[in-house]
């Protein structure tokens, strides 16, 4: 099977011993599995996220494509408390009263309205 492979970071056949299996349908040499944004290899020692065919390392695959806070625009790390209103998340201390400028925390009552 690896002699008729053919892999999705450079398109040669794949005639290693080894490939590198991301997903059923998408094979790479080992040394062409990197990230499609920073180079980074992708090996058994760092996460490996798809997208659209491509491979990304974990910091980028979160910088383009995960959910960012609805007030800074910066990504969540997974350590990160969130504030969810409607179809918006935030940081806990981005999550603000936007006439005052207060910290709205769990239990407030707080009005959404949309942006002009």
């Amino acid at each position: 099977r690896a002699g008729l492979a053919r892999c999705a970071g450079c398109g040669g056949r794949i005639q290693d011993p080894f490939l590198l299996r991301v997903s059923p349908d998408l094979e790479w040499h080992v040394a062409c599995l990197k990230c499609a944004e920073c180079g980074q290899p992708l090996d058994e020692t760092c996460t490996c996220f798809l997208r659209d065919g491509k491979a990304y390392c974990k910091r980028d695959y979160s910088r383009l494509f995960g959910i960012k806070c609805a007030q800074c625009r910066a990504a969540f790390s997974s350590s990160d408390l969130v504030m969810r209103a409607r179809d918006h998340v935030y940081h806990l201390e981005c999550f603000r009263c936007a006439a005052c400028g207060r910290q709205l925390l769990p239990g407030d009552q707080f009005c959404l309205r949309e942006r002009d």
